[in-house]
């Protein structure tokens, strides 16, 4: 029986296309029959590029250029809004989906997006009835209505957290839809862990490696509060990942003036930076959680206004497991720093007790979906 996987993304943050390769490559290891193709879903529904033609950028370009730029408030607010926008086309976007399903009929479509599941749904099942539809959370918990979870859709649903399998619950879904795995989705590369030369590496990168060092990650995008965090911690030894900013990098390069902090652009080794650093200051993200937590960092994170909506619930996780500290704002980061490096023996038990294996358990369940 052939095994035609659609894994349906969008590069909307970097943590769906992410998880979309990172399912990928393991599928290929454990599946090399199955044939697996990665659908960007704007590419599809926004085929004519109508939204780039009328506003002059890609829906996912304004959303990281507001990311990069720490435009963040409001976020709640606009998503209503563009919520509001895909029911009105509804009938539009499932044409779309429909024509697209008609012309490349899969036998599984996995939804690694958030608020077109109702669409997506609606159309497969319209389309190629009986083809499973599941939606993979790359979030540690739904933000209602309409956004990951649709209610009494007849598909699965695969959850990173136990909240968000209450969540699934109380749409509908029965215990036989829910599947839940023991956390988000990491590349393949974080559970190979080579083993580093880390006297070499701190001579590359002209730190002490005796000294405590802090790895500051804000996405692929960087942000500005690592100007402020520099700012804050010139004592501490710290590594500063901006990504694709080269803007910040100059602005981080001209600000500081210690001799402890390094900035780096965009890097694929930030498995190995993990393994170099003893904590973890950034955003609180599903991905860049959940990839320190599984390299053993106790983790810094932040809660405020600018906090995303859909991210909130990630700073509960963090203190219900005790894994580090939820703070408010930079101006509190030096006490927590202080806090956690008192403690840190204690803090990376609590780290270690979360075994995350969450893409080989979810490549196993789309192989149980497809059995039946």
């Amino acid at each position: 029986m052939p095994h035609d996987v659609q894994l349906i993304y969008f590069n909307a943050g970097g943590g769906h296309r992410s998880a979309a390769l990172a399912l990928q490559e393991v599928i290929a290891q454990a599946h090399p029959d199955w044939a697996v193709t990665l659908v960007n879903l704007f590419e599809v529904i926004d085929s004519d590029r109508y939204y780039q033609k009328l506003t002059g950028f890609a829906p996912e370009d304004l959303y990281n250029m507001r990311l990069k730029r720490g435009w963040t408030r409001g976020l709640a607010t606009e998503l209503k809004l563009f919520q509001g926008m895909i029911r009105l086309t509804l009938p539009k976007l499932k044409k779309k989906m429909r024509s697209f399903w008609r012309n490349n009929r899969p036998n599984l479509v996995v939804s690694l997006v958030p608020n077109f599941n109702k669409v997506m749904y609606e159309a497969l099942r319209d389309e190629c009835p009986g083809v499973p539809y599941v939606t993979v959370l790359t979030d540690m918990a739904d933000y209602p209505p309409n956004f990951w979870i649709e209610p009494n859709q007849g598909q699965f649903i695969i959850c990173g957290t136990e909240f968000a399998v209450s969540q699934a619950a109380s749409l509908g879904y029965d215990a036989a839809a829910i599947i839940q795995t023991s956390g988000m989705i990491l590349r393949p590369s974080f559970y190979r862990k080579p083993c580093v030369d880390r006297a070499s590496r701190f001579a590359d990168l002209r730190l002490d490696p005796q000294r405590p060092t802090g790895l500051v990650l804000f996405g692929g995008h960087g942000s500005n509060e690592m100007l402020k965090i520099a700012k804050a911690l010139p004592d501490q030894q710290l590594i500063f990942v901006v990504g694709h900013n080269s803007a910040l990098a100059q602005k981080m390069a001209a600000q500081s003036s210690s001799v402890q902090h390094r900035v780096l652009g965009f890097t694929k080794d930030i498995d190995q930076l993990m393994q170099l650093s003893d904590y973890f200051v950034g955003k609180p993200g599903p991905g860049s959680l959940s990839e320190a937590v599984h390299m053993g960092l106790p983790v810094i994170t932040f809660l405020n206004a600018s906090t995303m909506p859909q991210e909130r619930y990630n700073t509960t996780w963090v203190e219900e497991n005790k894994l580090g500290k939820v703070i408010a704002s930079v101006s509190e980061l030096p006490g927590a720093v202080a806090a956690v490096l008192s403690d840190l023996p204690n803090y990376k038990q609590h780290v270690q007790d979360i075994n995350n294996q969450a893409v080989f358990e979810v490549v196993e369940a789309l192989a149980k979906i497809q059995q039946g």
